[in-house]
C-alpha cells in the first residue's frame, strides 16, 4: 500500500503515523541483532571448552561458582554455588546430531559452530565483537550529535517520580497511548541506558581482560576485575543480563503491538492514537 493509502487507513482507524526512529537508530539496531545473536552462540561455544566459572586469577577446580559436568551413566549435572542439579539433555550432557548423548556444557544447537571447535568459535566471536563495538560507537556518536541520546535515553527530572506508576502499568500490561507513546517511558529509558552505558561496556572490558596480550599492555584490566577468571565470570553474567533484557524486550514489543513496533524499527514510522479523533 502506498504511503498515502496507508496514512489514510491509519487516519480512518483513529491513528496517525509519526516518525519515531532515525535511519541511524534503525540500522544500528538490526546490526546489533545480528551481532548479539552470533556473539551469544559463539560465546557458548567458547564456554563449552571449559564449562565452569571461578573467581580470582586462578581456576579453583574444587570450588567452582558454576560448573556443567557429565557423570556416568550419561547424566548431566550443573553445580551452582555448591548446589547440584540434574540437567541431563540440556546442560552437561545433550544429544548430538545422531541422537547419542555427549558431554557438553551447552547443547550444539545453540552454539556456533554446532560442533565442538574452540578455534572457530573464537573467530566468530572476535569478529562480531569488534563489529558490535564499532556499531555501538556509531550509535552513541550519532545519538549525542542528534540529541537522541539525551532526549530519548536519559530520564528527565520530572520522570523519576513516575517510576512507581510505570512499574504498575507494565505489571498490568497497560501500555501508553496517544502522545504518551511518542517517547520511551522512564523504565524503558533506564533499561536502555543501563544496557548502553553499563552492561555492554562492562562485557567488552571483561572480554578484553581475558586476553593475555592486552593484560600485558594494560595491567589495570586484571586489577579492575580481580583476575582473569573473575573477568570471565563477569563476562558470562553480563551476557546473561543482556539475554534477559532481550527476552523482556521482545515480549514487550509483541504485547504492545508487534507490527507497529516492527514497522517503526524498519521504516521509522509509528502509529499513535489521534486524541482528536471523533471529537
Amino acid at each position: 500500500m502506498p504511503d498515502t493509502g496507508r496514512a489514510a487507513s491509519e487516519a480512518r482507524s483513529g491513528r496517525r503515523l509519526i516518525h519515531r526512529h532515525s535511519a541511524v537508530v534503525r540500522v544500528t539496531h538490526w546490526v546489533n541483532v545480528v551481532c548479539l545473536t552470533v556473539l551469544l552462540m559463539s560465546g557458548l561455544q567458547i564456554f563449552n571448552a571449559h564449562p565452569a566459572l571461578y573467581w580470582g586469577q586462578q581456576s579453583d577446580f574444587d570450588h567452582p561458582l558454576l560448573a556443567m559436568t557429565a557423570e556416568e551413566p550419561a547424566r548431566g549435572v550443573t553445580t551452582l554455588l555448591g548446589h547440584r542439579f540434574i540437567t541431563t539433555g540440556v546442560l552437561g550432557v545433550s544429544n548430538d546430531a545422531s541422537g547419542q548423548p555427549v558431554a557438553r556444557g551447552f547443547p550444539g544447537w545453540i552454539t556456533l559452530p554446532g560442533w565442538q571447535s574452540l578455534a572457530e568459535g573464537r573467530l566468530w566471536h572476535f569478529f562480531f565483537a569488534w563489529l558490535l563495538v564499532a556499531n555501538g560507537a556509531v550509535y552513541v556518536l550519532a545519538g549525542v550529535i542528534s540529541v537522541h541520546f539525551w532526549r530519548d535515553l536519559v530520564p528527565r527530572r520530572g520522570e523519576w517520580r513516575l517510576i512507581g506508576r510505570t512499574l504498575r502499568d507494565h505489571a498490568l500490561l497497560r501500555f501508553p497511548h496517544g502522545e504518551e507513546a511518542r517517547a520511551y517511558n522512564v523504565l524503558q529509558k533506564l533499561a536502555y541506558l543501563g544496557v548502553v552505558a553499563i552492561v555492554l561496556p562492562v562485557i567488552v572490558l571483561a572480554g578484553l581482560a581475558m586476553s593475555p596480550r592486552l593484560d600485558a599492555a594494560f595491567p589495570w584490566l586484571l586489577a579492575l576485575f580481580d583476575g582473569r577468571q573473575s573477568a570471565r565470570t563477569v563476562h558470562f553474567i553480563g551476557a546473561l543480563l543482556l539475554v534477559g533484557f532481550v527476552l523482556v524486550h521482545v515480549v514487550m514489543v509483541a504485547l504492545s503491538g508487534a507490527w507497529n513496533n516492527l514497522r517503526s524499527m524498519v521504516t521509522g514510522r509509528y502509529a499513535i492514537e489521534d486524541d482528536s479523533h471523533g471529537r
